[in-house]
């Protein structure tokens, strides 16, 4: 699958872009509208980000995974080599630990994913604040003939790679 976006500051355009791309075909599933106005999206019955997308949850949990993981390698290992693990205890209060400070860096890489933009869509950011939107679709290869049709009837949609950065226009 390929990712196209499109920036466009008219909601009334894009909605008649989506009418015409669900009509050849495209599913509703592959076409959606990256905006600061969810209202407004959501009044033109556009197929709009979830706010929890719009952050990066999903990708600093999955950084604080990784971290959890070395350290609790770290802290198994440090017990492994000082032979803690001979003690009376035994190993479980030190795998209880580990899957602890697991647990830990993924809640926090939770949050802290909570307070920062999706880093997909960082940088649109600058063009969202400035009350543009963001359409992107995403196509099968047999899709994109049909997509640059559509797109050739609607010369005010810009397309930007997914290499470039836009900038204001």
């Amino acid at each position: 699958m390929s990712r196209h976006y499109y920036i466009s500051d008219d909601l009334d355009d894009l909605e008649v872009v989506e009418k015409e791309l669900e009509q050849q075909g495209l599913s509703r599933s592959q076409i959606h509208v990256l905006s600061e106005k969810d209202a407004d999206v959501e009044n033109h019955h556009l197929h709009a980000i979830t706010p929890f997308l719009k952050k990066d949850v999903v990708y600093s949990s999955e950084l604080g995974a990784f971290v959890g993981i070395v350290v609790a390698s770290v802290l198994l290992v440090v017990v492994y080599l000082l032979e803690l693990h001979n003690s009376a205890v035994g190993w479980l209060p030190f795998l209880f630990g580990a899957v602890v400070v697991l647990g830990f860096c993924i809640w926090e890489g939770g949050l802290i994913g909570l307070q920062v933009p999706n880093h997909q869509f960082k940088r649109f950011q600058t063009l969202l604040d400035k009350g543009k939107h963001v359409f992107f679709v995403d196509t099968k290869d047999e899709q994109e003939s049909t997509l640059a049709e559509v797109m050739a009837h609607h010369p005010r949609l810009r397309e930007v790679t997914n290499s470039q950065t836009p900038v204001t226009p």
